[in-house]
């Protein structure tokens, strides 16, 4: 029964109660801190409800993912992980084992255009980022992280998800109203430093990159 290693993981026994667009955020956020992921499907059709699948750029990632989450109580359920059967459609492409000779003639002719649009917005928008992330001005440690520039659709399972890696980790503290920041506790200041360290500037989406700091005492 065992399944040759690929890019792209399969998951199940996923809760079927939760929203899609829900579900492939949380799975982006809870996954992409083992590499970068190129995919997510998830489909809400009755053959495949609980179940998903994370494609990631590089094996070594998959592998990662596959061995940390393992069991990972995803909305309550533990997720089961394994390989899927077959390289994922986008992996495929990339490796050019995918199509006919018809979509490569396709590919042939759409870079003409879609990069120069594609690649003019990121790279606008990232160096701002970059600087951004790495230069957080801070206050004196304490076991409260504060976390701003968070997406709108940032949730509490969102960051739980993220920060309950990380060992003493207590709680997630949304703020009412202001979707941008929240507040995670720790049980002491060095596990809340470790947290803070690892996931500085983190991206729960393409656009937003977490800033983090010792909330005020």
């Amino acid at each position: 029964m065992d399944i040759r290693p690929n890019h792209t993981i399969y998951i199940n026994n996923i809760n079927d109660k939760v929203k899609k667009d829900e579900m492939t955020r949380s799975l982006y956020a809870l996954f992409s801190q083992f590499g970068q992921i190129i995919d997510i499907v998830a489909v809400k059709t009755m053959k495949m409800r609980g179940q998903a699948f994370v494609v990631f750029k590089e094996l070594a990632a998959a592998t990662n993912a596959l061995r940390q989450l393992q069991g990972f109580p995803f909305y309550n359920k533990p997720m089961r992980i394994q390989y899927a059967k077959t390289d994922s459609e986008v992996i495929a492409k990339v490796k050019g084992t995918f199509g006919d000779k018809d979509k490569k003639k396709d590919k042939k002719k759409k870079p003409q255009e879609p990069p120069t649009s594609m690649l003019k917005k990121p790279a606008g928008s990232a160096a701002p980022a970059i600087s951004g992330s790495t230069q957080v001005p801070d206050n004196p440690p304490n076991y409260i992280l504060f976390l701003n520039n968070l997406p709108e659709e940032t949730n509490e399972m969102m960051l739980s998800m993220l920060f309950n890696q990380f060992p003493g980790f207590k709680e997630v503290r949304l703020v009412p109203g202001k979707h941008d920041i929240s507040f995670v506790e720790f049980e002491s200041e060095n596990q809340a430093g470790v947290a803070k360290d690892a996931l500085q500037g983190f991206r729960i989406t393409a656009t937003c990159a977490m800033k983090i700091t010792y909330a005020k005492k």
